[in-house]
């Protein structure tokens, strides 16, 4: 008996592997199709599909360095620098206000008179503002950047994608915060520490998984926008991803070959920056569990 449900939990265990395994293949493989394209020749992209290198084609590396250092070098840096600085800066300013503002909505009460609005009422209105398409409020954006001279100004798409971005900080980490005991702040008051001294000693390091996941989170969404770089910049402030679109829409066709290169850089830093915070986000969250 005891050798049947040992035999039966692990074909559970083996079939579970398999289908992950399937799995992780199904979500690899437009990666792993942009790898091998970037390194094909025209003619063996032309020539339909070939999935192995050294095999199916000769590999050549012509792609990447034209992107890199040849006739698009200058371009590709100078977009990459600028999503680059418009998208952290975006992200951390988004994450110290929503911060600031989700403490306040778990430590104070508020109300509004005419509403009759309270805590909860006024974290829904914040992210209700996320809600909306990004697509219905473009019109505005233009006109008011227009009218203070930031469009195609990184001041001006760093502003746009925080306040973009903000409304769901303030959600998260509200959130988080209300899961913290407040006994170490009191006990932080009694020692004559100010409010602030206790959110920035006390809350803050106990918070550094929520503060880096939801920093990784609004990174995201500024490297990965394409609605208002589109709307927003024309040159200077261009980002890689419409960098990637003008690429996609020449008038002699795509060259799948740099659009692959391209999307390569563009996605590389997300999933780097993934690979190397993840184990420090699980660190975070076992020493707040232990403390």
């Amino acid at each position: 008996m005891q050798m049947s449900m040992r035999q039966s939990q692990r074909l559970k265990l083996g079939l579970t592997y398999v289908l992950l395994a399937l799995w992780a293949i199904f979500c690899l493989f437009p990666i792993y199709w942009l790898i091998i394209t970037s390194v094909k020749l025209p003619i063996a992209v032309f020539q339909g599909p070939r999935y192995l290198p050294w095999i199916d084609f000769q590999p050549s590396l012509h792609a990447w360095q034209d992107v890199l250092f040849g006739r698009f070098q200058d371009e590709v840096a100078r977009r990459w620098t600028n999503s680059a600085i418009m998208a952290t800066s975006s992200a951390a300013l988004a994450v110290v206000i929503g911060s600031m503002a989700g403490y306040a909505l778990t430590r104070f009460q508020y109300f509004v008179p005419g509403l009759k609005w309270r805590n909860n009422d006024l974290a829904f209105w914040i992210i209700s503002q996320r809600m909306l398409p990004p697509v219905v409020i473009i019109l505005p954006y233009i006109i008011m950047f227009r009218f203070l001279r930031l469009i195609d100004t990184h001041a001006g798409m760093i502003l746009a994608y925080t306040v973009f971005n903000l409304p769901f900080v303030v959600w998260i980490m509200r959130d988080f915060f209300a899961g913290l005991p407040i006994d170490l702040e009191e006990s932080a008051l009694i020692d004559g520490a100010s409010r602030f001294q206790a959110f920035t000693r006390i809350v803050l390091p106990l918070s550094t998984p929520g503060l880096i996941a939801t920093y990784l989170f609004c990174l995201m969404f500024a490297w990965n926008d394409y609605l208002f770089a589109l709307m927003l910049t024309f040159s200077r402030a261009s980002t890689m991803p419409m960098y990637v679109a003008g690429m996609g829409s020449q008038s002699y066709g795509p060259q799948w070959w740099y659009l692959s290169a391209l999307s390569l850089l563009t996605i590389a830093p997300m999933i780097l920056i993934a690979l190397l915070v993840e184990r420090y986000i699980t660190r975070g969250l076992v020493v707040g569990a232990i403390k």
